[in-house]
Protein backbone atom coordinates (compact mmCIF):
# COMPACT_ATOMS: atom_id res chain seq x y z
CA UNK A 1 0.00 0.00 0.00
CA UNK A 2 1.13 3.08 -1.07
CA UNK A 3 1.05 6.13 1.57
CA UNK A 4 0.02 9.28 0.39
CA UNK A 5 0.07 12.77 2.08
CA UNK A 6 -2.18 15.48 0.42
CA UNK A 7 -1.28 19.57 0.70
CA UNK A 8 -3.59 22.03 -0.28
CA UNK A 9 -5.14 24.90 0.66
CA UNK A 10 -8.54 24.12 -0.80
CA UNK A 11 -10.26 21.74 1.57
CA UNK A 12 -12.61 20.86 -1.55
CA UNK A 13 -9.56 20.29 -3.99
CA UNK A 14 -8.10 17.65 -1.32
CA UNK A 15 -11.77 16.16 -0.85
CA UNK A 16 -12.14 15.48 -4.30
CA UNK A 17 -8.00 14.31 -4.75
CA UNK A 18 -8.81 11.91 -1.43
CA UNK A 19 -12.05 10.49 -3.19
CA UNK A 20 -9.86 10.19 -6.39
CA UNK A 21 -7.02 7.78 -5.08
CA UNK A 22 -9.66 6.26 -2.73
CA UNK A 23 -10.55 4.67 -5.84
CA UNK A 24 -7.30 2.40 -6.03
CA UNK A 25 -7.16 -0.12 -4.02
CA UNK A 26 -3.29 0.32 -3.68
CA UNK A 27 -3.30 4.05 -1.98
CA UNK A 28 -4.01 5.23 0.90
CA UNK A 29 -3.81 8.66 2.07
CA UNK A 30 -2.24 9.03 5.29
CA UNK A 31 -2.22 12.41 6.11
CA UNK A 32 -3.87 16.39 4.75
CA UNK A 33 -2.10 19.79 5.02
CA UNK A 34 -4.35 22.79 4.56
CA UNK A 35 -0.67 24.68 4.29
CA UNK A 36 3.10 24.66 3.72
CA UNK A 37 4.34 24.79 7.74
CA UNK A 38 1.48 22.16 8.59
CA UNK A 39 2.97 19.88 5.83
CA UNK A 40 6.47 20.19 7.19
CA UNK A 41 5.18 19.35 10.49
CA UNK A 42 3.22 16.25 10.05
CA UNK A 43 5.82 14.68 7.43
CA UNK A 44 7.76 12.94 10.14
CA UNK A 45 5.02 11.29 11.96
CA UNK A 46 2.42 10.69 8.58
CA UNK A 47 6.11 9.07 6.95
CA UNK A 48 4.46 9.35 3.47
CA UNK A 49 5.58 7.45 0.34
CA UNK A 50 4.80 10.13 -1.56
CA UNK A 51 3.55 14.02 -0.80
CA UNK A 52 1.04 15.93 -3.49
CA UNK A 53 1.86 19.09 -3.51
CA UNK A 54 0.00 22.67 -4.41
CA UNK A 55 2.31 25.08 -5.14
CA UNK A 56 -0.08 28.24 -4.67
CA UNK A 57 -0.88 28.59 -0.80
CA UNK A 58 -0.92 31.52 1.87
CA UNK A 59 2.25 31.94 3.60
CA UNK A 60 4.21 29.00 3.16
CA UNK A 61 4.13 27.60 -0.56
CA UNK A 62 4.77 24.88 -2.13
CA UNK A 63 8.99 25.74 -3.55
CA UNK A 64 9.11 26.94 0.25
CA UNK A 65 7.99 23.44 1.60
CA UNK A 66 10.31 21.68 -1.39
CA UNK A 67 12.81 23.76 0.12
CA UNK A 68 12.78 23.17 3.74
CA UNK A 69 12.61 19.48 3.46
CA UNK A 70 14.95 19.17 0.89
CA UNK A 71 17.58 21.13 3.22
CA UNK A 72 16.55 18.53 6.19
CA UNK A 73 17.19 15.79 3.70
CA UNK A 74 13.72 14.89 4.58
CA UNK A 75 11.58 15.32 1.05
CA UNK A 76 9.84 11.88 0.24
CA UNK A 77 9.19 11.80 -3.56
CA UNK A 78 6.80 14.73 -4.38
CA UNK A 79 4.53 15.58 -7.48
CA UNK A 80 3.76 18.85 -7.51
CA UNK A 81 -0.42 18.81 -8.07
CA UNK A 82 -1.36 22.70 -9.49
CA UNK A 83 -4.52 24.23 -12.15
CA UNK A 84 -1.66 26.22 -13.48
CA UNK A 85 0.68 25.22 -16.16
CA UNK A 86 3.79 27.44 -15.40
CA UNK A 87 6.85 27.11 -16.84
CA UNK A 88 8.70 28.96 -13.60
CA UNK A 89 6.84 26.58 -11.10
CA UNK A 90 8.31 23.48 -12.80
CA UNK A 91 11.43 24.80 -13.11
CA UNK A 92 11.29 25.46 -9.16
CA UNK A 93 9.55 22.70 -8.11
CA UNK A 94 12.59 20.69 -9.78
CA UNK A 95 14.97 22.48 -8.69
CA UNK A 96 14.14 21.68 -5.39
CA UNK A 97 13.42 18.26 -5.33
CA UNK A 98 10.39 17.23 -6.70
CA UNK A 99 10.05 14.38 -9.03
CA UNK A 100 6.40 15.25 -11.12
CA UNK A 101 4.52 17.62 -12.26
CA UNK A 102 0.66 17.24 -13.05
CA UNK A 103 -2.57 19.35 -13.40
CA UNK A 104 -5.05 19.05 -11.33
CA UNK A 105 -7.80 17.88 -13.82
CA UNK A 106 -5.47 14.61 -14.54
CA UNK A 107 -7.53 11.72 -14.77
CA UNK A 108 -7.57 9.05 -12.19
CA UNK A 109 -5.39 6.84 -13.88
CA UNK A 110 -2.84 9.10 -14.65
CA UNK A 111 -3.02 10.28 -11.14
CA UNK A 112 -2.51 6.74 -9.66
CA UNK A 113 0.04 5.64 -12.27
CA UNK A 114 2.58 9.09 -11.17
CA UNK A 115 2.09 8.11 -7.67
CA UNK A 116 3.27 4.55 -8.09
CA UNK A 117 5.81 5.78 -10.24
CA UNK A 118 7.56 7.93 -7.75
CA UNK A 119 6.87 5.52 -5.17
CA UNK A 120 8.60 3.15 -6.87
CA UNK A 121 11.94 5.62 -7.34
CA UNK A 122 11.09 7.38 -10.68
CA UNK A 123 9.53 10.66 -11.93
CA UNK A 124 6.90 11.89 -14.50
CA UNK A 125 6.31 15.39 -15.98
CA UNK A 126 3.34 15.69 -18.16
CA UNK A 127 4.59 15.37 -21.83
CA UNK A 128 3.62 18.93 -23.26
CA UNK A 129 5.58 20.34 -19.89
CA UNK A 130 8.76 18.28 -20.68
CA UNK A 131 8.92 19.00 -24.11
CA UNK A 132 9.15 22.66 -22.60
CA UNK A 133 11.11 22.42 -19.72
CA UNK A 134 13.93 20.79 -21.92
CA UNK A 135 14.17 23.10 -25.10
CA UNK A 136 14.19 25.74 -22.22
CA UNK A 137 17.07 24.06 -19.92
CA UNK A 138 19.24 23.46 -22.99
CA UNK A 139 18.74 27.24 -24.01
CA UNK A 140 19.39 28.24 -20.61
CA UNK A 141 22.42 26.06 -20.56
CA UNK A 142 23.86 27.77 -23.57
CA UNK A 143 23.13 31.29 -22.10
CA UNK A 144 24.43 31.10 -18.99
CA UNK A 145 27.23 29.08 -20.13
CA UNK A 146 29.99 32.13 -18.84
CA UNK A 147 27.33 33.57 -16.33
CA UNK A 148 28.31 37.05 -15.87
CA UNK A 149 26.90 38.56 -12.21
CA UNK A 150 24.22 40.88 -12.78
CA UNK A 151 24.19 44.21 -10.84
CA UNK A 152 23.00 43.76 -7.43
CA UNK A 153 19.44 43.59 -6.95
CA UNK A 154 17.49 45.11 -3.89
CA UNK A 155 16.26 43.40 -0.93
CA UNK A 156 12.62 44.21 -2.64
CA UNK A 157 13.77 43.13 -5.86
CA UNK A 158 14.73 40.16 -4.30
CA UNK A 159 11.74 39.69 -2.37
CA UNK A 160 9.92 40.35 -6.09
CA UNK A 161 12.37 37.75 -7.29
CA UNK A 162 11.44 34.95 -5.17
CA UNK A 163 7.61 35.64 -5.60
CA UNK A 164 8.29 35.45 -9.30
CA UNK A 165 9.88 32.07 -8.71
CA UNK A 166 6.51 30.59 -6.74
CA UNK A 167 4.55 31.23 -9.97
CA UNK A 168 2.93 34.38 -8.56
CA UNK A 169 1.40 36.84 -11.13
CA UNK A 170 2.26 40.59 -10.85
CA UNK A 171 -1.36 41.39 -9.20
CA UNK A 172 -0.74 38.73 -6.53
CA UNK A 173 2.49 39.93 -6.10
CA UNK A 174 0.91 43.41 -5.48
CA UNK A 175 -1.08 42.29 -3.28
CA UNK A 176 0.97 39.79 -1.50
CA UNK A 177 2.93 43.29 -0.59
CA UNK A 178 0.42 45.69 -0.23
CA UNK A 179 1.37 48.06 -3.58
CA UNK A 180 0.04 48.75 -6.54
CA UNK A 181 0.86 46.21 -9.13
CA UNK A 182 2.18 48.95 -11.40
CA UNK A 183 5.17 49.61 -9.26
CA UNK A 184 5.79 45.74 -8.79
CA UNK A 185 5.76 46.10 -12.97
CA UNK A 186 8.81 48.70 -12.71
CA UNK A 187 10.37 46.05 -9.90
CA UNK A 188 10.27 42.87 -12.54
CA UNK A 189 11.77 45.30 -15.73
CA UNK A 190 14.18 46.48 -13.13
CA UNK A 191 15.07 43.12 -12.28
CA UNK A 192 15.21 41.59 -16.12
CA UNK A 193 17.60 44.68 -16.77
CA UNK A 194 19.80 44.09 -14.29
CA UNK A 195 19.90 40.53 -14.82
CA UNK A 196 20.20 40.79 -18.60
CA UNK A 197 17.80 38.76 -19.18
CA UNK A 198 14.41 39.00 -21.64
CA UNK A 199 11.23 37.71 -19.73
CA UNK A 200 10.80 36.06 -16.53
CA UNK A 201 11.22 32.37 -16.80
CA UNK A 202 15.33 33.45 -17.79
CA UNK A 203 15.08 35.31 -14.63
CA UNK A 204 14.13 32.72 -12.83
CA UNK A 205 16.67 30.46 -14.04
CA UNK A 206 19.51 32.99 -13.72
CA UNK A 207 18.78 32.94 -10.14
CA UNK A 208 18.71 29.49 -9.49
CA UNK A 209 22.38 29.25 -11.88
CA UNK A 210 23.46 32.38 -9.42
CA UNK A 211 22.23 30.50 -6.52
CA UNK A 212 20.43 33.87 -6.15
CA UNK A 213 17.14 32.13 -4.45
Amino acid sequence: MIKVMLVDDQNLVRKGVRSLLELSDEIEVVAEAADGAEAIRMVPEANPDVILLDMRMPGMNGIDVLRELSAANALPPTIILTTFDDDELVLAGIKYGAKGYLLKDVALAELVNAVKTVAEGGSIVKPAITQRLLKGLENMQNEFSSLDQPDPLTERETEILRLMAGGYSNKEIANSLGVAEGTVKNHVSNILSKMGVRDRTRAVLKAFELGQI
